[in-house]
């Protein structure tokens, strides 16, 4: 009498990397991120990150506070790079403004609760 799955045989062994040569399966690098945080009480703060390069971020960020009546700011992050900081909860106008200037609804996430 021979038990079959007593023997040490890995099915696996041979597809070596399970993502294959894919670095990027699941990475968030090609979406622009726009989100929002509470600060105290009511006060909210919105983010938008992920940019691509070829944009100014300090040009934009110049268009927005004009555009919506609003203070921001431009904070460098290690991991993320330019973070653009808006006061308020800005993420409509700031996607309607992006999709409205040529960037792909597509490409933009909007978080928040």
């Amino acid at each position: 009498m021979s038990v079959q799955n007593l023997n040490t045989f890995d099915p696996f062994a041979d597809e070596g990397d399970p993502l294959g040569d894919s670095q990027d399966v699941g990475s968030q690098a090609d979406y622009i991120h726009i989100r929002i945080q509470q600060r105290n009480g009511r006060k909210t703060l919105t983010t938008l990150q992920g940019l691509p390069k070829q944009y100014d971020t300090k040009k934009i960020l110049k268009a927005f506070k004009k555009e919506f009546a609003c203070n921001g700011t431009l904070v460098e992050d290690e991991k993320l790079g330019q973070v653009i900081q808006l006061q308020g909860d800005q993420r409509a106008k700031i996607s309607n403004f992006l999709i409205e200037n040529g960037i792909d609804k597509s490409t933009i996430k909007v978080h928040g609760f």
